[in-house]
């Protein structure tokens, strides 16, 4: 890339590229500055700036195409509420109002019917928050939906495959990582507590299975960096603990391969990045060890292109250096 980044967005678009949008720099700077990856040509372009430099902000991937950038750290103002539209047709951002309330370490999820809802976060305060906003693309506006049982900033949040979403863990009103969960009805417009993890986290993943279940992976506890995953049942609205991980990881990522397994990539231990990557399979819910990336790297992404790669890019390594470097793995 252009830009050593952490803490940025990667988007798959229709057309196959790779946006990449934001971050952190190597000075802790927000960065507006975007680039496409074009993998049939395997190279880098840039593309139009965003109007506000923004890190720990949300991309979602609209039914028409455009990617909605939504919050984050700006450089000079902690929690944004500006709102911005990416077109891929034209290559230009266009600015889309403003959220009721600015946020960043938040979660946006597409919702069945092309919505967006925006969970948590901090605000410019640095205190978390229980509401949430509803983003109708349609109309380009936003309105205030039921707020969650409780305030929770780096938190996790997956689309069941029933249109519901599941909110887990994060922090709390005190700033601890917490183990509790709760599911926003979009028919409903409301939330309800369910069962609660096993364990607190933060800087996990949470990931939607073929079979309906609910992986989560690592994350730091509060007391340390852990290697455990659980499942959640939706039908039941129980919490299962599996096998754990090969390694304790935080900063990772997860990616839901074309086979319907998972891939784990990266993460920190608190102590250094990680080379290493491993599988989830699905049907026997064991994991096995993948092939190392070149680079170690958390606070990356890893994005499945339409011809089932993996492209992982950006993060920080073990120097703290934030890294320009991308890598493509092939699981032929």
């Amino acid at each position: 890339m252009t830009y050593g980044r952490k803490g940025h967005t990667a988007t798959v678009l229709r057309n196959g590229k790779v946006l990449v949008t934001g971050g952190y720099n190597s000075t802790e700077q927000s960065l507006s500055e975007s680039e496409l990856y074009d993998p049939l040509a395997d190279s880098w372009t840039t593309t139009d700036t965003m109007h506000y430099a923004r890190s720990s902000h949300t991309a979602s991937l609209l039914d028409n195409g455009q990617v909605l950038v939504i919050g984050g750290n700006g450089n000079q103002s902690y929690s944004l509420d500006t709102v911005e539209l990416y077109d891929p047709i034209t290559e230009k951002w266009l600015l889309t109002g403003t959220m009721i309330e600015g946020r960043n370490m938040h979660t946006a999820t597409k919702l069945t019917n092309g919505n967006v809802l925006v969970t948590g976060g901090y605000d410019a305060n640095n205190i978390s928050l229980n509401t949430c906003e509803l983003y109708d693309p349609v109309n380009r506006i936003w309105t205030i939906t039921d707020q969650m049982n409780q305030q929770r900033t780096n938190h996790a949040a997956a689309l069941l495959i029933d249109g519901r979403v599941l909110v887990t863990g994060g922090y709390d009103y005190m700033n601890e990582p917490s183990r509790t969960a709760e599911l926003y009805d979009p028919l409903m417009k409301n939330w309800t507590l369910t069962e609660s993890m096993n364990y607190a986290r933060i800087d996990f993943t949470a990931s939607t299975l073929m079979t309906g279940k609910v992986l989560v992976t690592g994350g730091y506890t509060g007391n340390e960096v852990s290697n455990t995953t659980e499942l959640y049942n939706p039908l039941e609205g129980n919490w299962t603990e599996t096998k754990n991980m090969n390694y304790p990881r935080r900063m990772h990522a997860a990616s839901l391969l074309q086979s319907y397994n998972i891939l784990i990539t990266g993460g920190h231990d608190d102590i250094v990045s990680f080379h290493s990557t491993e599988f989830f399979y699905i049907v026997n819910e064991t994991w096995i060890n993948a092939d190392d990336m070149n680079d170690a790297r958390a606070m990356h992404t890893a994005s499945v292109l339409s011809d089932g790669r993996v492209f992982v890019t950006g993060g920080f390594n073990n120097d703290t250096d934030y890294l320009n470097s991308t890598e493509l793995y092939d699981l032929l």
